[in-house]
């Protein structure tokens, strides 16, 4: 498996892409980075076309156990950000 991609790789091919600096290109990247988080916090959804779709989900209050003890324990809900993969990225990867 290849390393993944670090935030300077990212926006270095970033501004290649785009024909721009890397200042430019890092602070798209920042602003698109800081617009997803706001957006899933406040409980939306963002779709990233040929990407996914990012979005948070509630879980209910649930019995979990401690594999160290096997001591069980009742968790609280939580909420858990979750992505869906899209076709087009999935159908690229698989050939």
């Amino acid at each position: 498996m290849a390393k993944p991609m670090t935030k300077t790789q990212l926006v270095a091919a970033l501004a290649e892409e785009m024909d721009a600096d890397k200042k430019a290109a890092g602070a798209a990247l920042d602003a698109i980075c800081a617009l997803i988080t706001r957006e899933v916090a406040a409980g939306g959804a963002v779709t990233l076309p040929g990407v996914g779709k990012i979005y948070c989900r509630e879980r209910p209050e649930r019995m979990v156990r401690n594999p160290a003890t096997g001591e069980q324990f009742k968790k609280e809900a939580d909420k858990v950000v979750k992505m869906t993969i899209a076709k087009a990225l999935k159908d690229s990867v698989n050939g």
